[in-house]
């Protein structure tokens, strides 16, 4: 097989507006696309700077409701730094959780998408 990596993982919201701002203002995400598409649907594709992986932002898929995703992991090098950032925007974070594997914190997006936060250091 040629596979290299996942390119995109759709993540379910109720309101792109209110998700986008959310993985930009607050992950520090960049807009890599927001446009209109066919049957008015909406294609907002955010992701971190210079990453593989982004993710889109979807209301069309009916067997995947808003909130519905749960464990994304996000990966970062300064797990303080940025659960500072994060709670500092309002959002609530976890406390630190120390595994074998590694640290990390949990939270969601608006619409309750699950998201773990890891120390990249020392992680899987």
């Amino acid at each position: 097989m040629a596979l290299s990596h996942v390119g995109i993982v759709s993540v379910p919201v109720s309101d792109p507006d209110r998700a986008k701002a959310f993985y930009v203002e607050v992950l520090g995400f960049e807009v890599l696309a927001d446009s209109e598409t066919a049957e008015d649907r909406r294609w907002v594709q955010v992701g971190p700077p210079g990453a593989q992986t982004s993710l889109t932002l979807v209301t069309w898929f009916p067997s995947m409701p808003a909130g519905s995703l749960q464990g994304m992991v996000i990966e970062t090098d300064d797990l303080e730094a940025d659960i500072a950032l994060i709670t500092e925007a309002g959002v609530p974070v976890s406390p630190i959780q120390e595994q074998p594997w590694g640290r990390f914190v949990t939270l969601a997006d608006p619409d309750g998408n699950g998201i773990i936060v890891q120390d990249s250091v020392g992680g899987p």
